[in-house]
């Protein structure tokens, strides 16, 4: 058994955990990231949505995404496409950005741990002190004066102390990235109703030349269908926007779960801090987080490592993390599950009208709506251009968030 003593360990290697190390390594700090696969982003859980502001405020290469101008969004009896006359959302090459964002930590410092999993926690007077690990039969010990829970989904760390549960309500997505004869590299296509996800949404994202991803995403626990069956449907029967790709030569199999709880979690202990998908960061309406993870994975590692070295890691001391990143995206986040709350009550009738309706929206308005990005003067803007009672009823669900 090997021991080691680092002052930040984080758990994790994503894109919370990578931009939490990256953070906190640069404020000179000793930091530990830890990985249980054998590389980072070894197995892709994630369809990489994001948007291009957020990735040229993080400094991510335009190499490493596929920029989108268009979007096709669909019922199953009616289409809205909407354009924009420059990209402003964009498909991840998720193991490029993944490692991308790994790296950063790496030059600025931070150690990284590949093929190295997490068993147990080591608490001291009720605190964490520190993890054991098992790495190719070894056993390994880090002790540290800070931890950081970036083990996503599974929230390893927390859930060892007793902190937390199991997520109860979440998305589960599957897809296949593939080789196809008939795509618009610029243009993703969001499929919605009954036939495509019966609580949730497909999806047809390209990745540039002709790759895409195809996907379906379901929520838990509200229904009960596997995505991946209901993938393999649709591909197999070439259902809606998917029967124009032609011939589709499957590459690779991504599947995850991301959580759709909101705000539910605590996020800081003493010597602890809980970010990215252990936090809950995700935008319900389309379960992305990834711009979250990097943002707030950053605000964590910045917090830890200030933490360290005032020699006070409290809870009291860490709080500014908790209070900046639920109010910066918490009221948009509980505005999100009002209007998904309606969405998953809408029959396909009501989704052919509600396509209807959104195709009236412009690029940015459209963007603003996918992106939770719900601010009142936003919303009073597009109740004002869209005077129609569906947009008037949602005006009303995000004003009373």
């Amino acid at each position: 058994m090997s021991d080691h003593e680092y002052d930040l360990i984080v758990v994790g290697a994503g894109p919370a955990g990578s931009s939490a190390a990256y953070a906190a390594a640069k404020n000179g700090i000793k930091v530990a990231l830890l990985e249980k696969e054998e590389n980072v982003a070894q197995t892709v859980r994630t369809s990489g949505v994001t948007w291009i502001d957020y990735a040229k405020e993080f400094g991510i290469p335009e190499d490493c995404y596929n920029p989108i101008r268009t979007y096709n969004f669909c019922s199953p009896n009616n289409i809205a496409s909407i354009s924009d006359d420059k990209p402003k959302a964009a498909v991840l090459d998720v193991r490029k950005t993944f490692r991308f964002l790994a790296d950063q930590a790496k030059k600025n410092g931070a150690e990284i741990f590949v093929n190295t999993n997490v068993t147990e926690v080591i608490t001291e007077n009720g605190k964490i002190v520190g993890v054991k690990a098992s790495s190719s039969n070894n056993e390994m010990v880090f002790r540290a004066k800070m931890v950081i829970d970036a083990s996503g989904f599974q929230s390893v760390v927390s859930k060892s102390l007793g902190l937390v549960k199991q997520w109860k309500r979440f998305g589960v997505g599957a897809e296949y990235e593939a080789e196809v004869e008939n795509v618009n590299a610029d243009t993703w296509w969001l499929m919605v109703g009954q036939m495509y996800s019966p609580a949730g949404y497909a999806w047809i994202f390209p990745l540039g030349k002709n790759l895409v991803r195809i996907g379906v995403g379901i929520g838990k626990p509200e229904s009960e269908v596997d995505p991946t069956e209901r993938l393999d449907e649709l591909i197999e029967k070439g259902v809606g926007p998917i029967k124009d790709l032609g011939k589709i030569t499957k590459k690779e199999f991504h599947y995850g779960l991301i959580p759709n709880e909101g705000l539910s979690r605590k996020t800081v202990y003493d010597n602890l801090i809980l970010v990215g998908d252990t936090a809950g960061m995700a935008n319900p309406l389309v379960l992305e987080g990834i711009r979250y993870a990097i943002k707030y994975g950053r605000v964590a590692g910045d917090t830890a490592s200030k933490a360290i070295k005032s020699g006070d890691t409290s809870e009291k001391a860490l709080r500014h993390y908790e209070e900046t990143w639920k109010k910066e995206i918490g009221p948009k986040i509980k505005s999100a599950h009002k209007v998904q709350a309606k969405w998953l009550k809408l029959s396909d009738d009501d989704w052919d009208k509600e396509i209807g309706i959104i195709s009236n929206l412009t690029a940015d308005e459209f963007l603003d709506f996918i992106r939770a990005d719900f601010t009142v003067s936003k919303m009073v803007k597009l109740a004002t251009h869209h005077p129609m009672l569906a947009v008037r009823q949602f005006f009303n669900i995000v004003k009373g968030a």
